[in-house]
């Protein structure tokens, strides 16, 4: 824009205004903001300007010319390489972050092992904000003497709050299968976790946009155990999918729940679990809210239930990788939020998964 101006006044009747000393400074200004690349456009641009505007007016013997076309040279090679050192800090520090972002998701939300007792599984996490590694979605797959025990999540909300609410859900549910009985057991225990983050001192003081009252996180628990059968809890999450001999259907709950931290609103009986057919050979999909309502520029949400018919026989994690060109097709590769799948799959009852469940349950190696 500088450089249009300056432009423009030379070829004006005010170019008796002398403009190089502003086409001097353009290098410098570009690479306040612009990288290497656009630093070295700006000074090419003043370079155009100054000789195409010296040749139309003739100017060129004086010393001023040169004194000016030796400055420009000057501050592009300072502001040139001061820019690429700007750019490597910053790419250095930016790739710091995201591998710190990188070890907190290996704590927070880890993948799933692909074998677990009596199914395979296979997890998967994408994140709606570019570069970054970790939201406020959840889910964990952990094998007790219950059976396969899961949970997956949703927190409200963005940022570093929904961050420490995903872990305390999830470091509640990771305690809590291993000696809770019940599943609704399982998920008083993540609630109670829940309500002690948002009570905890100085959460409501850190100035990050989040009201106590207001946060809240859909959950969904799960169990596979040796029983055809997978047990449901589900906490205002979307209902899961299991896909049955081709055909995708809902395992939708007989009675809507609100979510974790919103127990105050509960009215009724305390939620319990729900049974569903689980066959061998029978695949089951936990997802978040980011999968279903994610766009196309048409605003047409995605088609999750065709998506896994379509999907061809393979294993959990091609199948998660089917789901997931699937979005970025969908979407154009922009999703509006995050998202977060778990699939496992029922495989036949054999001694080995069995001994699997009970090894994992005491520590032992099977």
């Amino acid at each position: 824009m500088i450089v249009l101006l300056g432009l423009g006044v030379e070829l004006s009747p005010a170019h008796v205004v002398y403009t190089g000393p502003l086409l001097t400074a353009m290098p410098a200004l570009a690479s306040l903001t612009m990288g290497p690349l656009g630093t070295l456009a700006a000074a090419g641009g003043a370079l155009a300007v100054s000789l195409t505007t010296t040749t139309l007016h003739q100017a060129w013997g004086g010393q001023q010319i040169y004194s000016n076309l030796l400055g420009l040279l000057v501050v592009s090679v300072a502001s040139v390489t001061t820019s690429n050192a700007v750019r490597r800090r910053r790419q250095s520090e930016l790739d710091q972050v995201r591998r710190i972002a990188a070890a907190a998701q290996e704590v927070v939300v880890r993948p799933v092992p692909a074998r677990l007792g009596p199914v395979g599984a296979a997890s998967l996490y994408l994140a709606a904000e570019k570069g970054a590694q970790i939201g406020g979605d959840l889910y964990e797959a952990v094998p007790t003497r219950h059976g396969v025990r899961m949970i997956i999540g949703d927190v409200r909300g963005k940022g570093l709050p929904a961050v420490r609410s995903a872990a305390a859900v999830l470091g509640a549910f990771r305690e809590a299968v291993h000696y809770e009985d019940e599943l609704a057991g399982v998920m008083n225990h993540c609630a109670a976790a829940l309500r002690r983050e948002g009570a905890a001192p100085g959460v409501g003081d850190r100035g990050e946009g989040e009201v106590r009252a207001e946060s809240f996180v859909t959950a969904l628990v799960a169990q596979v155990s040796d029983a055809l059968v997978v047990q449901v809890v589900n906490r205002g999450h979307p209902p899961p999918l299991v896909l049955c001999r081709g055909k995708a259907h809902a395992l939708m709950p007989a009675s809507p729940l609100l979510p974790l931290g919103l127990e105050d609103l509960l009215t009724g009986r305390a939620a319990e679990p729900q049974s569903y057919p689980f066959a061998p050979g029978d695949r089951l999909l936990l997802y978040t809210d980011g999968v279903i309502e994610a766009c196309d520029p048409g605003n047409d949400f995605f088609a999750l239930p065709q998506a896994m018919e379509a999907a061809p026989a393979c294993t959990p994690a091609q199948f998660l990788e089917h789901l997931h060109q699937g979005l970025i097709r969908h979407t154009r590769d922009r999703l509006a939020d995050d998202v977060a799948m778990l699939v496992v799959d029922r495989l036949a009852q054999d001694t080995a998964g069995q001994a699997a469940v009970a090894a994992a349950s005491t520590g032992q190696r099977p």
